[in-house]
Order: C-alpha cells, then structure tokens, then sequence
C-alpha cells in the first residue's frame, strides 16, 4: 500500500486510488488521485503536481472552506474544476464541533458517525458526486478529488467509486484506513491534541484526535449502511441519487479498468 501514497511538502494525504482487482480485471494507475486541500503548497509541490498531467480536479469543500484556503495551481494549468456553489451559510460543521463540544474520544466518534451518516445525502455531495462521475464518464485524463483534509468526503467518494468498479470490500477499506499512515496519525496526535487545547481553551485528549482527526473502519460502515437503508443498494443510490445509471457505469468501468 505504501507505494500509492505521493510524498508533497505541504499537500497532505496524496495517494493514487486505482490500481485495484475489479470484478472485470484490474483498475489503471495514474488515473485517479485524491488529498488533502492544495492552499499551502510551495512551487516544489506545484512542479511535481504539473508532471501528474491532472486534467480535472474535484474540490469537495464548501464555499466557505475555499475562500479561506483557496487552492493553488501549477502555472498554466488548464484543466477543469468541479466545484459547488452550496452553502447553507453556516460554517464547517467539524470547525463548529471543534470549537463548542468536549474534546474527548467518545463526542469524537460520535461526530464522526453523525457526519458518515448525513455525508452521502447533502444536497452538495450530490451534486458534486453526480458530476464526478460524469467527468469519468465523459473525459479523459487523470482526476484529482479532493476536500479539506482528504479523509472524509473524499474517502467516501473515493469507496464509491471502487465500489461502482467491483473493487472487493476488503480493498474499498484498506484504502480508505490508508489515511491513518499518509498523515501519521499515531506520530502526530499528541502534537495535534497539545494544539487543539492551546486553540479551544479546552483539553484535547488524544483519543478524541484520533477519533476525529483519523478514520475508522466504523464511519465508513455507517454511511453504506445509511445508503443502503435509504435506497436498497449502492448500485441503486449511484443511479437514483447521483444519475450513475448503468450505460455511464459501463463506460466509467472501461475508461477505468486497465
């Protein structure tokens, strides 16, 4: 697994997603890349992202989110971003939870599970998976999906996918947990717990970083248990909710499975 992950200066959690046995053979490399936000990059991590030749780039954060740490580019690029223009004109709900409830690992996975659960149905995660799997579907050229710190949004999208591909549970989950070692999760929550006390007021316990600022194989869980509770299957959310029918699906397999 190591071998996905892209070491960048200052883009966190770079990895190649494809690669995995399918149904029908084996998914290309190269092809689809997720991560963390771009707003730090320095010129270095721009150059290296420029020889990856990425054609569209999906941002799954909020209006709000982008404006705050708008993304940066590598000079000339041409390609297209997916973005939406949904904002319920609050803020991030992680930074609300982050700065009124009890930082302890119990109120984390909670937030966690909640936010799995909600995660597949918001109005902009429709729109924004849906037209996703069009840009698979209608465009060539690697895609780069992305939301603020790669792990959730994106980690669904990107289970999605493998799952509309035929990819084997076991593989849709190791890819998913990979997020724990891109970050270091087990090297930096004590850092991270000191600074989230320092910034709250309130103590930060480092099970309640790991809860929330990594993954568990519980929160994936939860949102494909949501989605089958709601619409039977996956195959049926992808065509019902996101427009994945299965002459798009078809072609999204092709273009995608080496």
């Amino acid at each position: 697994m190591n071998d996905r992950l892209s070491s960048f200066q200052a883009i966190d959690n770079f990895r190649d997603y494809g690669g995995y046995a399918t149904g029908g053979g084996r998914m290309a490399r190269g092809l689809l890349y997720r991560s963390a936000h771009q707003a730090r990059a320095t010129d270095e991590d721009l150059e290296q992202l420029g020889r990856l030749n990425i054609a569209h780039v999906v941002d799954l954060r909020r209006p709000s989110e982008r404006r705050a740490q708008p993304s940066r580019r590598p000079t000339g690029w041409a390609g297209q971003v997916v973005e939406s223009d949904h904002d319920d004109g609050r803020e991030a709900p992680h930074i609300t939870f982050l700065k009124t409830a009890d930082l302890t690992e119990d109120s984390g996975r909670a937030f966690m599970g909640e936010t799995y659960r909600r995660l597949p149905f918001e109005p902009a995660h429709l729109d924004l998976f849906g037209r996703y799997f069009r840009a698979l579907s209608e465009r060539r050229g690697p895609v780069l999906i992305h939301c603020a710190a790669g792990k959730d949004r994106t980690g669904l999208l990107a289970a999605l996918t493998h799952s509309l591909l035929g990819v084997a549970w076991d593989d849709i989950m190791a890819d998913y947990l990979l997020t724990n070692m891109a970050v270091d999760l087990e090297g930096r929550a004590e850092e991270v717990a000191r600074k989230l006390t320092q910034m709250t007021g309130r103590s930060a316990s480092r099970g309640a970083v790991v809860a929330f600022l990594g993954v568990e194989a519980a929160y994936l869980d939860q949102a494909f248990a949501a989605i089958t509770a709601r619409h039977g299957s996956v195959a049926t959310y992808l065509e019902q909710a996101l427009g994945v029918g299965a002459v798009m699906a078809d072609r999204i397999r092709e273009r995608l499975t080496a």
